[in-house]
Parts: structure tokens; sequence; C-alpha cells
């Protein structure tokens, strides 16, 4: 279901702003493309931007003696300096060169490509190296702003792909005009949206967007201060101060230093990247803006989001915060620092109708007449609230606190799946984004009669699990929703998200055929397996 087209009502959930159609009022059509399967090349200052480090390391290399000299009130040039000056002009002379010669070479063998819908990248010039992806299959594209790039006006430019690896594609770096143009023209081809035969060399404009929420920089650091990692930072604060007045021994403080150290480095990181934060709607899909020194603009088309998950914490409880979080093929599932990656943030932390509002993003057709009641109580419900099926009561010593809340709820459109009375966490996964499931029992878990279903999506920071179900109530939500999964594939007849628009808005099945079918394409079947912590 794409963003922006009108669905079936949801009463209690606030619907997806309407985006304005191009209109007399509408941004006018860009500059004219350069022709079809024509190479381009990026920005000459992009291997500069790329390469400072290099540039800043030779001048380190150069200036140190000097700088020293300076700060220990030395002379800053030898009595034999003079000597050795025309060799040390000359060295650094050369490998300047020799930097800038390969800087040269690099941008001259860098050029890109969109044609056949495909977008092709070459670059280097002693390795050559081509990469490529189908328009089609674009997951999101993101435009990325370094602060080095930002004072030049240039952005970088990735083409995330359903490949759950790195960007198959980067684009680095283009005035940030071009990169705009650029993303407008692949995302409106990527959507099947054929060009006027009359103008067939004409960019298309940029989509209009519609703003749907942002988030204030005092809610941010609020959400910083109130985060687990205060919490247990604190409590080791205490345990010090304790440790230290009972046994006299004041090293026991040293022992904060190092943790102190790092969640100064965990705020900032978290600050300036969640920094400006901001969500809109466009015909494209959603719009992610953020960062401080770093800034990032996401688009992620419609229908490209495999699972989501809102999670509470205890602390944020207080004031009622929630965050989201997602899984898009391309994005994997943690950033490099172990962290998960901003990337897959939807929402770093709002209110409950910020949460409704981007589920309605993600969710247009909620696929039930009462949306509301079901979210909330997937949020903070218990037992049977809003249709849910939980743990039997058989079951509530493995898990005493948490077996009145950990259960699912079915809708036309998607799985819901609840968990946590402390860290309250609800899982949504469409459909039509399950590739495969399993369910595990062991032995512990048959000696009470529940299993654990697993529903299997792309490589991400939401992990879809029904712990501690009925044996019984596990099977049979096995075989409905395997036979969902595939009749919400059926009526996706195209990559090309704009063609699923007319299949789409057709009703779906009020239940599932008498004998369900097997998940394709890969084949499913329940298994026995020892028990997964989670």
């Amino acid at each position: 279901m794409t963003a922006g087209v009108p669905e079936r009502g949801a009463p209690d959930v606030p619907a997806a702003p309407d985006v304005p159609a191009a209109a007399p009022g509408a941004p006018a059509p860009g500059p004219a493309l350069a022709p079809d399967g024509e190479w381009l090349r990026v920005h000459p200052a992009s291997p500069f931007v790329r390469g400072w480090v290099a540039l800043a390391a030779i001048g380190y290399f150069f200036g140190r003696d000097i700088f020293e000299r300076l700060l220990q009130g030395r002379p800053l040039v030898e009595e034999d300096f003079a000597g050795r000056a025309p060799w040390l002009v000359a060295g650094g002379g050369i490998m300047l060169v020799l930097a800038v010669l390969g800087f040269i070479l690099t941008w001259y063998f860098t050029k890109y490509q969109v044609s056949e819908g495909y977008v092709r990248v070459n670059s280097g010039f002693l390795f050559r190296q081509q990469r490529q992806a189908r328009l089609d299959r674009v997951q999101a594209i993101d435009i990325v702003q370094p602060l080095l790039a930002r004072i030049f006006g240039l952005a970088e430019l990735k083409f995330e792909v359903a490949d759950a690896g790195e960007s198959a594609v980067k684009l680095a770096y283009l005035r940030m005009d071009d990169a705009r143009q650029l993303r407008a023209t692949i995302l409106a081809r990527a959507a099947g949206i054929v060009p006027d035969p009359a103008r067939p060399q004409e960019a298309p404009p940029e989509a209009p967007e519609h703003p749907v929420l942002s988030v204030p920089p005092s809610r941010l650091v609020g959400s910083l201060l109130l985060s687990e990692q205060s919490f247990f930072v604190v409590v080791g604060g205490i345990a010090s101060v304790i440790l230290s007045a009972v046994t006299d021994n004041q090293g026991f403080y040293f022992y904060l230093i190092p943790a102190a150290l790092g969640l100064a480095a965990a705020y900032w990181g978290s600050f300036n990247k969640g920094y400006n934060f901001t969500a809109a709607i466009s015909p494209d899909g959603i719009r992610l803006r953020y960062g401080l020194l770093d800034t990032q603009a996401q688009t992620l088309p419609p229908g490209r989001i495999q699972a989501l998950s809102v999670t509470q914490s205890p602390l944020w409880r207080i004031f009622g915060w929630y965050r989201i979080q997602v899984n898009v093929a391309g994005y994997g599932a943690v950033g490099s620092n172990g962290e998960a990656s901003p990337r897959t943030t939807l929402l770093p932390v709002g209110k409950l109708p910020d949460v409704m509002s981007m589920i309605a993003l993600v969710l247009p057709d909620p696929g039930t007449p009462e949306p509301g009641r079901i979210f909330a109580a997937g949020l903070s419900g218990l037992d049977s609230d809003g249709g849910f099926v939980t743990t039997p009561r058989r079951g509530r010593f493995l898990a005493p606190l948490g077996w009145r809340r950990n259960g699912f709820a079915v809708t036309g459109t998607a799985l819901l799946i609840r968990s946590g009375r402390w860290w309250r966490q609800l899982v949504m996964v469409p459909h039509q984004r399950t590739q495969s499931l399993a369910v595990h029992q062991g032995p512990i878990a048959r000696r009470f009669g529940v299993a654990d279903l697993v529903l299997h999506t792309t490589a991400g920071p939401v992990s879809p699990r029904l712990t501690q179900a009925g044996v019984d109530q596990a099977r049979a939500l096995f075989d409905e929703q395997a036979a969902r999964a595939r009749l919400a594939r059926k009526r996706q007849t195209s990559e090309q998200w704009l063609a699923q628009v007319a299949p789409v808005a057709d009703p779906a099945p009020e239940a599932p055929p008498a004998e369900p079918p097997v998940v394709e394409p890969v084949e499913t079947s329940p298994q026995q397996e020892g028990p997964r912590r989670g």
C-alpha cells in the first residue's frame, strides 16, 4: 500500500497525511536529464573531500617538529636547516604531487550511469570495480552530508538494495541539487513512472512532502538521561561511594572514570545522530532527516519496511515515550559500533500520537475497523485486551511477570506480537513480508505445553518471536500465517510500488483456505529445538 493513497478509514488512528498532488502550485519540472545511458562523473572536489585525512597526515608529518619547537620555546629553525631545506621541500612536494595525482585519477575513473533499469558505478584506476543496482529493487535512498562535504555544498548518495549487506551503490560526492534531482529520478523510475514521450529527457520534479513530526532537542536529551546506560552508571556510582565509605579505599572511584567516558561518548553519538530529527511523507515514501554535524536524509519507498518494533523502557514510561525501529532490506542488523544503526530508527523518541502517526505511514491499511484499540492493547494491555491471545495459565511459572502480556493478534494486513511487562515491546510484521516461520519447543516448554513461534524477515534490529504460546495455538498460527503470507504475496504482482496500488486496495480475504499452503519460497515446518534466551 503506497503512502499518500486514500485507504480504508481508521477512526482511532491518525491517518497518513494526504500528499498534495502535482498541481499549478507544485514544484516545476527539473532541468533536462543527460541522455539515457550517458556516463557521468562525480564532482571534481570529491577525492579531496574523501582524502582530507591523507592531506592532514602529510601536514602533520612535516609540521610536527615546528609545532613542538614552538611549544618548547626553542628556535623554529635549526642552524643546519638551510642544508636540509631543499630535500625536505622536495620530499614534501613529491608526496603532495603524488597525493593530488591519485585524487585526480580517482575522480577521472569514477563514473556513474542510470540506464535500462539499473544504476551503475565504475571506480578505480589500478583495481577496477563496477557496482550496479536494479531500480525496482531499491529499498531506500539516503543523502549523507559529512561536515566537510556540507562546507563545500556536496552530498553522498547511497542506494540500498535487497541484499541485506553493505550499500550496493555509493556516489560520493555530488552537488546537493544534483543529488536531490538524481534521487527524484531514481525513485520515479523505481516506482514505475513512465517519462513523458514528448519530453523524455526532462527530469522529474522532486516529489512534494508533508511534515509529520519532529523530535525536540529537549526530549532527545531527556531520553538519553533516562536511558538504561544512565541508570546503571548511577547505580555503579552509588555502589562505589558506599564501598569507599565502608572500606576507606578511594580506589573505587577510579572504576567510574571509564564508565563515565564511555557514557559521554554514547551520549554524544546519540545526540549527534538524533538531533533535529524530522519525518515527512511524500509520494515517493517516508522521508527522515537528522544529524547535527553529519546530516542524513533517508527516503524509504512505500512497502519496503519488513518489520516494525515499538519499545518502551520503565524510565520512559514516566513521560510516555516510545522508540520505533524497523527492518529494511539492505540496512543490516547493527551499526559498525555494535549498536542499532540510526538508519533503522523510524522514531528515536516520541509520544503516543507520534507512534500512531508513524504506524499509519508504515501500515496505511491496518486491516481492522478498530486499529486504535488493538494498537493501544499491544502497547500497554494485558490478557485478552484488544483481542490478543496470551500465554495459557499453565505457562505462568516460566514467565511469572510477563505471561499475561506475551501474546499475539492478527489483522487483515499484519501480525502483531507483544511482550514484556517492564520493557514493553510491540512487533508488527506485514503478512507479505513473512519469509518463513518456525515453531521452537524445548524440554521445559514441552513440560508446560507451550512453544515459541519465530517469524523470519530480513536482517535488522527487530526479531519477531512469539514466546510461550500454547502448543495448539502456536501450530494453528503457524499454518494460518503461512497461508496469509502466501496470499498477500500473490497480490504483490510487481516490484514497482506504483503498480501495486490497485491490487493492494482490494479487501483482503477474511479467512485463509481450509488447507493452508506452505510459505514460499522457503519451505517451513515445525521443529523441535532447545530453549533459547531472549
